[in-house]
């Protein structure tokens, strides 16, 4: 048996300490996937400015399991970053972090009771990679729970983004005007993304009402590509401010009806646990009358 765990475990030193050496050898780029890359359409998917800022260490280690790890992130999930104006270097920070706890806690229980007993078993080290996988995988469970209310978010910061839209215009400010100067009242994760967008727009010297189409193409906030059609409106001399309102209005009547709706599922899924404490009082009376039945 000793024997056995002893050539377990050293097979499992080499294929770490292999895997180790394949992920850090540095190798020579394909030209074709290169320039796939850095196509037309701009969507360097591996570039620094999708992995984000690496602040600190974690996140420098985040981006660099991002570079090497070979499961990709999905559309979904890009989105939901974005919602949240999380990078992805932190969001693989939080999966390293995840991964090690999950390794080290059934190792030191392993160890623990290894001691204890006096005993070795393998089922230690198999929970170990076991705990590490589970751990991994562990911040993308939590980001798919997150999803729903940081869309919602969004979806209300839209809503201030286009009464703030109207506020300018009000003021006789221009269309573009408009857009940058209520895209720069607040720091929302929804406002960072506009003001970006607006931002390429400006240095490209294009219309921003393209980079907010494309923006709610990323994001799927297709009210954010009418108030990019509303906007445009500007250039054919129509007048904006009532348009606006009644868009807003709509907007805003859809995403109560919406809300509703979600109330009401919730409560409709809170009966069964209404219900429970008079099913127990049920059973409590039926249980003592069944019993005295059985006896006799």
């Amino acid at each position: 048996m000793t024997v056995t765990l002893v050539l377990l475990s050293g097979i499992l030193v080499a294929a770490g300490i292999s895997c180790l050496v394949v992920a850090l050898t540095r190798t020579t780029p394909r030209l074709d996937a290169a320039l796939d890359r850095i196509g037309a359409d701009g969507t360097n998917h591996t570039s620094s400015r999708d992995i984000g800022p690496a602040a600190s260490r974690s996140e420098r280690l985040g981006g660099f399991l991002y570079r090497v790890v070979p499961i990709p992130l999905t559309n979904g999930q890009r989105r939901a970053l974005r919602l949240q104006d999380k990078p992805i270097a932190e969001f693989y920070a939080d999966k390293a972090v995840m991964a090690i706890i999950g390794a080290v806690l059934p190792a030191l229980a392993g160890g623990a009771f290894s001691y204890l007993t006096g005993h070795l078993s393998p089922i230690p080290a198999i929970a170990v990679v076991v705990g590490g996988v589970i751990g991994f995988f562990v911040p993308d469970l939590l980001l798919r729970r997150a999803t729903t209310s940081a869309w919602t978010g969004a979806a209300e910061a839209l809503l201030i983004y286009i009464d703030l839209v109207t506020l300018e215009r009000l003021t006789n400010a221009s269309a573009t005007q408009a857009l940058h100067n209520a895209a720069a009242l607040s720091d929302a994760p929804l406002f960072v993304h506009i003001r970006t967008a607006l931002e390429r727009a400006r240095l490209e010297q294009q219309s921003p009402y393209a980079e907010l189409r494309r923006l709610s193409d990323q994001l799927k906030l297709p009210e954010l590509a009418d108030v990019a059609d509303v906007m445009q409106l500007d250039e054919t001399g129509a007048a904006l401010s009532g348009t606006l309102r009644a868009r807003v209005r709509e907007l805003r009547d859809a995403h109560l009806t919406r809300e509703q709706i979600k109330a009401s599922a919730a409560a409709e899924g809170m009966t069964i646990y209404m219900t429970l404490p008079a099913l127990i009082f049920g059973l409590i009376f039926l249980v003592a009358a069944m019993l005295r039945i059985l006896v006799a």
